[in-house]
């Protein structure tokens, strides 16, 4: 999290945009990004010249040339305000659009990026610079604390707050997924890109040896691995900057409406869904795509969304999702429709009940964690439920680091499921047979199945009590009989 010294020193760099007239908080995120985009370039090819001095040999695929200095951020930072305006506007920003190749996914979102300070505004950016290049991002888990800090900011700008998933929550989910170097992984509603981001920084953590020494895997990797759609301009560029910034030069992101596109493209591609869709939205019954109505009749987009990752996973193929509490309970027609297709069509694997503070500050809604398959054929057998209490951080609009967090116990039991056979109800996780969940209408919220513990308490023998109580009876007879006697 970022606190203390570091906040406020980007709160000063977000204040210099908005004293420079941009009051839009996504313009703003936009525009920060290109400037850490450009220093975080600066510091891919110091990495990359370190290895080369290190190994004594050329600099592998080098980020800029040697007559590109002035656009290094160690240097560009120096210049007086006018020379950095004019050369970020004229000369950076032409040069950052065809990174990645003329038809790479990066270079056709960059095509009409623009820096929206005009020119008399100079001294801002000189400002912004400086402050930028005082905050501290020596570590990757650094850059993504400061990224999320700012992405929090677009809570002010009304939805926008929902393109936003906690990375604690992104990395527990890609954890539970576990990707690898084969899978094919799509986000439908990917905003700034953050669950291709975990899944990538979980497949350099793990395989990256096994990627980078077999040349298919490299170039899925780098081609085919990572699939993000949205419609939104400014989202498809940062995310698009997002995977570039994280080694992944030409991933699949588009501009796309996911539940009014037709899916034919699409269908049965992917085989690992990780996503965070819009809640509480209605669309109207014409824009919405006619492959998703025939699974369920809605114009509801929780429901739909997960009609669509249905439609996207291959067979065999696995997600994660987030999605309301009413997705799991609701009553209406739809509601169950859904259910009962992903209960009986294909496999239910897991249910995690989320804390209702997970996305404070900008929404307190409840909201469960949902894992199925795509079978096409049947399954479910045991469901496996949690119930979440904490994930590290209080659950008030402060989200202050605290200790209590299952987010590890969850992990580790979901790896380790086939031993909790034996758990009761009465736990914190535990499963439930497909059996119950038909009785109960498809109901899949965690409280219709969770059992209160009671404590058990020792009783005396049938005897001792039955002898306390004629001793308590002689007791009070002679009682009694003290109090006639005082009274005569």
């Amino acid at each position: 999290m970022i606190t203390g010294e570091v906040k406020s020193k980007v709160d000063t760099v977000w204040n210099a945009f908005w004293a420079g007239g941009i009051g839009n908080p996504l313009e703003v995120v936009e525009q920060l990004t290109y400037l850490l985009f450009l220093k975080g370039l600066d510091e891919t090819h110091t990495a990359r010249e370190a290895r080369a001095t290190r190994l004594g040999e050329e600099i592998q695929n080098p980020v800029f040339t040697d007559d590109m200095l002035e656009y290094r951020w160690k240097y560009f930072k120096h210049f007086p305000a006018p020379k950095m305006y004019e050369i970020l506007v004229e000369r950076i920003f032409p040069w950052m659009r065809q990174l990645g190749g003329e038809h790479s996914a990066f270079a056709k979102h960059m095509r009409d990026a623009r820096f929206t300070l005009p020119p008399e505004k100079a001294g801002v950016l000189a400002r912004v610079v400086d402050g930028l290049d005082k905050i501290p991002m020596q570590d990757r888990d650094t850059k993504g604390d400061l990224y999320e800090y700012l992405l929090s900011k677009l809570a002010t700008a009304g939805q926008n707050g929902q393109f936003r998933t906690p990375r604690h929550i992104i990395k527990m989910m890609v954890d539970l997924m576990r990707p690898t170097p084969q899978d094919t992984i799509c986000d439908p509603a990917c905003g700034t890109a953050g669950f291709l981001v975990g899944s990538e920084e979980y497949l350099r953590e793990h395989y990256e040896n096994e990627i980078y020494s077999d040349p298919a895997l490299k170039e899925h990797f780098e081609n085919a691995a990572f699939h993000g759609f949205d419609f939104d301009h400014t989202m498809l560029r940062v995310a698009a900057m997002n995977m570039l910034l994280h080694g992944v030069p030409n991933p699949d992101i588009r501009n796309k409406d996911s539940l009014s596109s037709d899916h034919s493209e699409d269908s049965d591609l992917y085989t690992l869904i990780l996503a965070n869709p819009p809640f509480k939205g209605s669309l109207d019954e014409n824009s919405v795509a006619k492959d998703l109505t025939s699974i369920v009749k809605t114009k509801k987009t929780e429901l739909l969304f997960l009609a669509l990752f249905l439609r996207l996973l291959k067979t065999g193929g696995r997600a994660a999702v987030i999605v309301p509490d009413g997705v799991l309970f609701g009553g209406s027609k739809a509601h169950k429709q859904i259910r009962e297709e992903i209960v009986e069509r294909h496999k239910l694997d897991g249910i995690i009940s989320l804390p209702s503070g997970v996305f404070r500050p900008y929404a307190g809604v409840s909201t469960a964690l949902m894992i199925f398959t795509k079978t096409g054929r049947g399954g479910t057998d045991n469901v496996w439920f949690y119930d979440m209490k904490a994930d590290g951080f209080t659950l008030d609009d402060r989200r202050n680091p605290t200790a209590e967090n299952d987010i590890p116990d969850i992990v580790h039991r979901w790896h380790h499921r086939n031993e909790e056979q034996s758990r009761e109800r009465t736990d914190q996780s535990f499963y439930v047979p497909k059996s119950d969940i038909v009785t109960n209408g498809y109901d899949l919220s965690i409280n219709r199945y969770k059992e209160t513990q009671h404590e058990a308490v020792e009783y005396e023998a049938p005897e001792k009590i039955l002898d306390d109580l004629d001793a308590l009876e002689i007791e009070i007879q002679a009682g009694l009989k003290r109090l006639r006697e005082m009274l005569a």
